[in-house]
């Protein structure tokens, strides 16, 4: 396979990425979806993301690998050898971007810190991203996802009032750092400033938390632990249809609200006709609707409730997405070199997105790179 630039929204935008597993490399990924054309650069051995959780049983490479290290190229150097040091600085002399995550004073000890590669280059953007961020108290410590989950407050809101505080099934923090730092990445290249971009799990999943921090600092008050409810929409949450099948609704507005509660046969009732209402009778509405879909099948659910324009969706697993004709519609699953994957984030209608191979073999564009560093 030949390799290297490609039209898009980002052709002509060099990034090399010396970052590791997840956050840092899906913030390179989305780079990469819109046509920059980033340089993987691996240890020795290669990225343990590779050998993480399941592989493709045709080649043995990790699907993880596929999807993350999509639409880049690949190379292994060793940065304490002269040699391969040379080829990585060559690499950073004419790139735009640099994208690393190792713990902060790494890349410092290294001998590749700020002051070394800007002074190199002093138009590079230089995307560092941690656990806890450069600086502060726990700047040392070990960063993973499950950490920052518990510690910004996500985890103390899920799961159900009396149970134990859960943590996300999937990857989530480092899913959205990634688009997080891949923003900020870009705010960065538009200054036409070089500089150091600061991007950490902790404080992205810490911005997802919306007003929860102004609530208790004026007011005291914690959002409570609901399971699937909000403190403030009654009802919103899933529930399980007579069949055994699961539904989802919202009713975060109330003129969607109101469609409900005459779906329900509770339309007359003084008691929910507004959102305080609702919020202060929220077990008897919630056990109205749990009772109501318990008397219906799933399909009977979703009829009635996409007649009366309310929302509602199906609780889809992957099986139910690998068929669902506004997935396929969208073209949100796509086959890249034979592995089904997520499509692209967005749709550009000039300029879009292309994805051109996924995450590729060890080393496979090493001699190249070497030898040659950009095209």
């Amino acid at each position: 396979m030949t390799v290297g630039p490609t039209p898009g929204a980002l052709a002509g935008l060099r990034v090399v990425d010396m970052s590791t597993v997840l956050a840092g490399p899906n913030c390179a990924r989305y780079l990469a979806d819109f046509g920059a054309d980033v340089i993987k650069v691996e240890r020795p051995g290669g990225d343990s993301l590779r050998n993480m959780a399941w592989r493709d049983p045709r080649d043995g490479e990790g699907l993880w690998w596929k999807l993350v290290n999509r639409n880049k190229r690949t190379v292994v150097l060793d940065v304490k050898d002269d040699a391969d040091r040379s080829v990585l600085l060559r690499l950073v002399d004419d790139a735009h971007v640099l994208v690393e995550n190792s713990r902060p004073g790494t890349m410092e000890r290294l001998g590749l810190g700020p002051d070394v590669l800007l002074a190199r280059n002093p138009a590079l953007v230089m995307t560092r991203v941690s656990g806890f961020g450069q600086d502060g108290p726990y700047a040392s410590r070990p960063g993973f996802a499950t950490i920052a989950e518990a510690m910004s407050g996500l985890a103390a809101l899920s799961g159900e009032p009396d149970g134990q505080p859960l943590l996300p099934p999937i990857a989530l923090t480092d899913e959205v750092t990634g688009l997080a730092a891949a923003f900020a990445t870009m705010v960065a290249l538009h200054s036409g400033i070089g500089q150091v971009v600061d991007a950490n799990l902790l404080e992205t999943m810490f911005q997802m938390m919306g007003p929860l921090v102004s609530l208790y600092g004026i007011s005291g008050e914690q959002q409570p632990r609901l399971g699937a409810g909000l403190p403030y929409t009654v009802p919103r949450g899933t529930y399980r249809c007579s069949d055994g099948h699961w539904i989802a609704v919202s009713t975060s507005s109330d003129s969607v609200a109101a469609r409900v509660m005459g779906v329900l046969g509770v339309g007359t009732d003084a008691r929910f006709d507004t959102f305080e209402g609702r919020t202060a009778h929220r077990l008897e509405l919630e056990q109205i609707m749990t009772d109501w879909c318990a008397r219906h099948t799933r399909a009977e659910v979703l009829d009635a409730f996409t007649a009366a324009e309310a929302a509602i969706g199906p609780v889809y697993d992957m099986a139910d997405i690998a068929v669902d004709p506004h997935y396929a519609a969208r073209h949100a699953i796509a086959d890249v070199g034979g592995t089904p994957m997520q499509g692209l984030i967005a749709r550009l209608s000039a300029t879009p997105g292309q994805l051109r191979w996924s995450g590729r073999a060890l080393d496979a564009d090493g001699d190249a790179i070497r030898e040659s560093g950009w095209p």
